[in-house]
């Protein structure tokens, strides 16, 4: 039964709505005293989602091609990079209160245009795994009367149904469990990779160069977008009983899929060579079941991440600040948040070129997010706090 703490929550909450200083609906959640015991206890569980060994993973082999053996060093370079930017934002989150997420540290340099790009984020997902679907089975249609769907139409909505249900939860950390399909996706390719190699005699043949000048920009870009996790590291952040461990656990993640990255960019490069495409499932023999198993994992890996939940949830959230208050029930937010879901896949089907022009924005504000903005964001909340060095350093 609700006591008068949650009574008195309710009607500081409810002030909130009212003077726009948070989201109702995930201050009310967050604070329910009656939602304690759905939190993860493990303190790195959350942070174990796969949110950094995505189809970064599959470049890696290419971006050697593109820069050399000593290019890797870049890798190591980018993973450091990423996990000090990680820390910062850690810094940023605590230094005011309220902030939970990306958006809400960016507010102020993104607005409007920061809820827009996090809803586009979402339709090129759907883009990305249709692709993969309907590359896979090109040949299937579906016919509901005298309407024929295509294989790359039929996968979209396919995609839609399977992420939608994700989005209907308040308490994403219970997501977790289905992201750990995500790291097993990821060391079940290598492993493909590897046994493709050892036991069907692929081989390890080619030497390659030690360093390719002009191919560095593409290896910098390819490397460098491996860790673009940044942009739900907050709400992993915020989600941590003991928010200390943040910065050791981060290590670990980015370490662990350091360690990933590299294994399969070495044994993709001895293995194809010059030969070697931009995503090296295309290298492998199609006649193999390895092969099968190695693409199946790629394509199962980014349905078994959350990040589609994590990047709209707070697009929905201000839209749910929008209807009256006696109208935020649980079934009037699903609504709303399935008609969101499904507004991102209308667009993904109706807008032309959308996904190259995605491609391109999305490599561009990969580097940004990961790397240039979580520093910005530093400066600007904490100027008075940083170092000499930490200001110069940025400038």
């Amino acid at each position: 039964q609700p006591n008068h703490v949650t009574c008195c929550r309710i009607e500081i909450c409810r002030l909130s709505h009212c003077f726009k200083t948070k989201p109702f609906a995930m201050e009310l959640y967050r604070n329910d005293p009656f939602q304690e015991n759905v939190e993860i206890s493990n303190q790195g569980v959350d942070l174990r989602i796969n949110v950094l060994c995505g189809v970064g993973i599959l470049s890696t082999p290419y971006a050697i091609k593109q820069g050399g053996w000593l290019g890797l060093v870049i890798l190591v370079v980018f993973a450091l990079l990423a996990w000090y930017t990680g820390v910062l934002l850690r810094r940023c989150l605590d230094s005011k209160e309220g902030l939970q997420t990306y958006p809400d540290i960016g507010h102020a340099a993104f607005g409007t245009t920061g809820r827009i790009a996090i809803s586009a984020c979402c339709i090129e997902y759907l883009i990305l795994e249709s692709d993969n679907l309907s590359k896979l089975f090109p040949n299937v249609h579906l016919s509901i009367g005298g309407l024929t769907i295509n294989s790359h139409v039929f996968f979209a909505i396919l995609t839609t149904l399977v992420v939608m249900p994700t989005t209907w939860l308040r308490d994403l950390t219970c997501l977790s469990y289905i992201s750990a399909g995500g790291v097993v996706a990821s060391i079940l390719v290598v492993i493909c990779l590897c046994w493709i190699g050892v036991v069907d005699h692929v081989g390890f043949e080619n030497k390659g160069t030690a360093l390719n000048l002009p191919g560095i920009p593409i290896a910098i870009g390819l490397y460098g977008y491996c860790y673009s996790g940044h942009g739900v590291f907050p709400n992993i952040y915020s989600s941590l009983k003991n928010r200390n461990q943040f910065p050791s656990i981060l290590f670990t993640c980015i370490g662990f899929s350091t360690i990933l990255f590299t294994a399969a960019a070495v044994m993709g490069y001895k293995m194809f060579g010059e030969a070697t495409e931009s995503q090296f499932t295309l290298n492998l023999p199609e006649n193999l079941v390895v092969s099968k198993i190695a693409v199946w994992a790629t394509v199962a890996n980014p349905i078994t991440k959350i990040t589609y939940a994590l990047t709209i949830t707070p697009l929905a959230m201000s839209l749910e600040e929008l209807l009256p208050r006696s109208q935020q029930k649980y079934s009037n937010i699903i609504l709303l948040r399935s008609a969101l879901v499904v507004s991102t896949l209308i667009i993904a089907l109706s807008v032309p070129f959308f996904a190259l022009v995605m491609a391109l924005i999305g490599s561009l504000f990969a580097m940004l997010v990961t790397y240039i903005l979580p520093c910005a964001c530093f400066l600007a909340i904490l100027k008075a706090k940083a170092t000499w060095y930490q200001v110069h350093k940025y400038f």
